[in-house]
């Protein structure tokens, strides 16, 4: 156990992380931090009641009075998850000096960094047909992502500029993540994925 001023701490061991948790929490504040656990630990799937209970030192059946049901309490702490995950990568990207190169490089810094999150987000993209509860999140999710990438590489883009620019980018960053996941000693590098667009705007304009 750990104190600071106005907190007591403890460090919980999930699934081979270690995650601190503040002991004055409530159950429902308790369960959703563990379910944040569980889903960066053990994925959307896979995790059980029990997974986020034991995460959360709370009972069972504080689940079901906090939020009706399992789901119900994932759902919410990945809607949590994914919007703080969201904002930090903006504040990541807006941080750099506007290059490609380096808008790049801190995608594949987030792959790495955030792999659990990226993972889950493909995850869900698998299911999304079974989980329509959700589903309406994360469009909005990838529509606000769309534009705000338009807005960090297109300059003074907007309307259907800014729609195409940024779903491009956005199919770029989906690829790149892709690849970094899978293969990241193969993926593309910051530097090769500008040089690979120089080369396919030149192939384009001859």
């Amino acid at each position: 156990m750990f104190t600071e001023p106005g907190r007591q701490l403890q460090l919980v061991h999930q699934g081979g992380f270690a995650h601190l948790y503040n002991l004055r929490m409530g159950n429902r504040e308790s369960l959703i931090a563990g379910a944040k656990a569980c889903l960066h630990d053990i994925g959307y799937t896979r995790t059980t009641a029990r997974d986020i209970a034991t995460a959360a030192g709370v009972s069972l059946a504080a689940i079901g009075y906090h939020f009706g049901s399992t789901r119900e309490l994932l759902n919410q702490a990945l809607m949590e998850a994914l919007a703080e995950w969201g904002a930090e990568l903006d504040s990541t990207l807006r941080a750099t000096d506007g290059s490609n190169e380096a808008l790049w490089a801190a995608v594949i810094a987030s792959v790495r960094d955030q792999r659990p999150l990226w993972t889950t987000q493909f995850e869900l993209a698998g299911q999304v047909d079974r989980l329509p509860e959700i589903h309406e999140f994360l469009v909005a999710g990838q529509r606000q992502g769309r534009a705000e990438l338009a807005g960090l590489l297109g300059g003074g883009a907007d309307g259907e500029e800014a729609r195409l620019l940024g779903g491009l980018a956005q199919a770029l960053l989906a690829g790149l993540a892709i690849q970094w996941l899978i293969d990241p000693d193969g993926a593309l590098t910051a530097a090769d994925l500008t040089a690979a667009l120089k080369l396919a705007a030149a192939g384009s304009a001859t």
